[in-house]
């Protein structure tokens, strides 16, 4: 690129652009994300379900992965509710759901469940008090172990340990490796752009030169 193809930015440029702007520019930074759709119910059984692009790996032994909720300063509905029950689920969004694990993350009351609003039905299993989402081609239930307040923006980390999950047989491999290709999963860009991946092939285990 020449200079002129150069968008350079310093904190204070950041810091002055407007706030829709500024916060669609830092959330596409990170690159294509993760798409999840989160099921929780609340002390009385209602379902929720909430899209989120926040889920990473944090260890394999004991299985854990963590996720980011934005602060809880306002009614935050899969917080307060994997809280008061200790369980969520992840559901991997395939292409064929994209428009409905979009429409689930409209601000709904707390009263209207948003499988019935978006068309996505729920289902749950006997060692899990949070539905799952019974069209996902990858689904996690998980128990929440820890959960941390962040000091620099007030956003909640959640780390959750999984205790059961389903997919199809036939994209796992032998060594473990999910093809997440063949399961259909897209990813999210930014705050609103989806994306279907291909893949490049795998790559054996890289060791420096002797």
């Amino acid at each position: 690129m020449t200079h002129s193809d150069v968008l350079s930015l310093d904190r204070d440029d950041i810091d002055a652009l407007d706030k829709r702007h500024r916060t669609a520019l830092i959330n596409s930074l990170s690159g294509f994300k993760s798409a999840h759709l989160v099921g929780s119910a609340d002390a009385n059984g209602r379902s929720n379900l909430s899209l989120v692009s926040s889920v990473f790996h944090v260890g394999a032994a004991p299985p854990l992965l963590g996720m980011l909720i934005r602060p809880h300063t306002v009614p935050r509905h899969t917080l307060e509710n994997l809280q008061a029950s200790g369980h969520y689920t992840l559901n991997g969004i395939s292409r064929q759901l994209v428009d409905q694990a979009h429409a689930a993350s409209a601000r709904f009351p707390r009263e209207v469940s948003e499988f019935a609003a978006t068309g996505l039905t729920e289902y749950r299993t006997p060692g899990l008090s949070a539905p799952y989402v019974k069209e996902s081609p990858l689904q996690i239930g998980l128990q929440l172990v820890e959960q941390h307040t962040l000091a620099a923006n007030g956003c909640v980390l959640v780390v959750g340990e999984i205790i059961e999950l389903a997919l199809a047989r036939d994209t796992r491999a032998e060594d473990g490796h999910i093809d997440l290709t063949a399961l259909d999963l897209v990813t999210i860009a930014g705050l609103d752009e989806y994306l279907v991946t291909d893949s490049l092939g795998r790559k054996p285990y890289a060791k420096a030169p002797s």
